[in-house]
């Protein structure tokens, strides 16, 4: 039987994580796993977020999976130690890329776009902390992000207008590096290029996307666990939804499949 990778998150966003994985596992088994009933996280309780997460991960394990990536920053800062102390398969959560974008600033300012929920994390606060004390960090929630993303309108002059609005500050910070915070946030980066080249065109600004770190890391784990790569021809995917599956299923096509 072939090892299966499980991928949750809150929504639409962890594909964006998958499109990475896929990458460097071509031909591989997976789950992924959309709370879209649930969605969004970033403004939910802590406790909330960990009983989703569980329920998700009993689900995923009950299906065979055998490493569950939390592609979901905001799961990751809520919940991971807690799966990973109550279940007994690996799980690899999303980094918050300060580090990289703190190591290459040339303005010496890095911005920092996530939900409220990750923003205020113990992860989040250890790794700023850690990376970031000889850059200044301006941070903004992504007001209206995730929710252009889950309808699946991330271009044209409404999407514009709100990434503008949460963008904007960082910018005028001084920011050159954008760090972003959310799985759901690399579907906008088109659209976040574009407007920080038509506020700022003299200033070279780079949107820093984690996912493939995430999954160089999952190879990395997969190799020390033993849990071996598919030999086949080509991937499978199982979509799964908490609610109704056609945005899922719409996203997968239209942004994963082009």
């Amino acid at each position: 039987m072939h090892s299966m990778i499980g991928i949750f998150d809150s929504g639409v966003g962890g594909l964006s994580v998958f499109r990475e994985i896929r990458k460097v596992l071509p031909e591989q088994s997976y789950m992924y796993y959309s709370d879209n009933a649930h969605c969004p996280y970033g403004e939910k309780s802590r406790e909330y977020i960990i009983e989703r997460a569980r329920e998700i991960t009993r689900f995923m394990l009950e299906k065979g999976c055998e490493i569950i990536v939390v592609a979901c920053n905001t799961a990751t800062a809520a919940a991971i130690s807690t799966l990973r102390a109550e279940f007994p398969v690996k799980f690899i959560g999303m980094e918050p890329a300060i580090k990289p974008a703190a190591q290459s600033t040339q303005t010496g300012v890095v911005g920092v776009l996530a939900t409220a929920g990750t923003l205020k994390a113990s992860k989040y606060l250890d790794t700023r902390e850690k990376w970031a004390q000889n850059v200044t960090i301006a941070e903004h929630i992504g007001q209206g992000f995730v929710e252009l993303v889950e309808t699946g309108n991330i271009s044209g002059p409404s999407a514009e207008a709100t990434v503008r609005a949460s963008l904007l500050p960082l910018l005028e910070a001084g920011a050159d590096n954008i760090v972003l915070g959310c799985t759901h946030y690399p579907f906008l980066i088109s659209t976040i290029e574009k407007i920080a080249h038509e506020e700022f065109p003299q200033r070279s600004i780079n949107v820093i996307d984690p996912a493939p770190a995430v999954a160089r890391h999952l190879l990395e784990v997969m190799a020390e666990e033993g849990i071996c790569e598919k030999a086949s021809e080509g991937y499978n995917i199982e979509l799964h939804s908490s609610g109704d599956s056609s945005n899922l299923q719409r996203t997968f096509h239209s942004l994963i499949l082009k």
